[in-house]
């Protein structure tokens, strides 16, 4: 699992912040959660539990209670929020930084911002992109693709037709998110698959070589991301060894503590592939809304075993 943290100048440029003051660390200081604090409590001098790590915010309420304050009253709840290292401090609406603010922000060496956002849209937008650039994150060999909007991640042996299947996907119409690697994010306990930004849109084809996906066949042919919903894995065909044959039975397989379904599909010369998983993705899908044909057909079949009526 891959440590994350989003630069505070990113998340300046990201949300076009003003840059009130740069504190000692603004080129090296990360958000490392997702929470976001405003510091009302902070400001009647209760720090038990809290936390520097998270952005702080203040907005009108804030700013209000503060203006009833006297001046060094002031400077003393700047002054004690600026001796905790926190990542910044962020003013919301536009509202103008009082005096003893951003002298006790350079004192400190702290990074002071403003935006023109409410507070209540600015930290939504916030925790809303920290969920998913800070969200626990793995990467895994396969491919995956949107197949009637099920995300289908093909694994198996390299060689084993995995980027071949792809590719006669995308020609039926499908699309492609990643080849090779997937990134996988686990949001709200829900996977969301990527590509890693340098190999976007790129499929490599042995004895052809790297094609770009979105320049061959156009833009109905990828897509930026999706939700993971089937794992299915090809294997080179075992005579020896036992093969579902009604998938009465569900099997899963577990990515960053999130159950996925998961098929292993046999793989040998005349078996069409890319129609096995385009179907597997439509089982998948009916599956999830509560129809399964192999439990209808053992209901069926017992029923006229009983001697009962279909």
């Amino acid at each position: 699992m891959q440590e994350r943290g989003l630069k505070i100048t990113e998340f300046v440029s990201l949300f076009n912040l003003e840059v009130l003051n740069k504190g000692s660390d603004f080129e090296t200081a990360q958000l490392t959660i997702t929470d976001v604090n405003r510091p009302g409590l902070q400001f009647h001098d209760f720090y038990d539990y809290f936390d520097p790590r998270r952005l702080q915010v203040i907005g009108k309420a804030e700013v209000t209670y503060l203006k009833g304050l006297s001046d060094e009253r002031r400077r003393k709840c700047f002054d004690d929020l600026f001796l905790y290292d926190i990542p910044a401090l962020v003013i919301s609406r536009g509202l103008d930084c009082f005096p003893e603010c951003l002298e006790s922000a350079q004192e400190h060496e702290k990074t002071l911002l403003r935006t023109q956002e409410t507070t209540v849209d600015f930290t939504s937008h916030t925790i809303e992109h920290l969920n998913r650039v800070l969200a626990p994150c793995v990467t895994r060999h396969g491919v995956l693709l949107d197949i009637y909007g099920e995300g289908v991640m093909i694994t198996g042996d390299s060689g084993i037709g995995k980027s071949e299947s792809a590719i006669e996907l995308i020609m039926r119409g499908h699309r492609l998110v990643a080849d090779d690697a997937v990134e996988l994010r686990r949001i709200s306990n829900q996977l969301i698959g990527t590509a890693p930004e340098v190999i976007r849109y790129y499929i490599e084809l042995r004895g052809i070589g790297v094609i770009d996906v979105r320049q061959l066949f156009g833009l109905r042919a990828i897509k930026t991301e999706s939700p993971l919903d089937l794992v299915v894995h090809f294997e080179q065909w075992d005579n020896t060894k036992f093969y579902d044959r009604l998938g009465i039975e569900e099997h899963f397989t577990q990515i960053l503590d999130v159950q996925v379904p998961y098929l292993v599909i046999p793989v040998r010369p005349g078996r069409n592939l890319a129609s096995i998983v385009e179907v597997a993705a439509m089982n998948n899908r009916q599956r999830r809304y509560g129809v399964n044909a192999a439990q209808e057909l053992a209901r069926r079949v017992d029923l006229r075993a009983d001697g009962g009526r279909m």
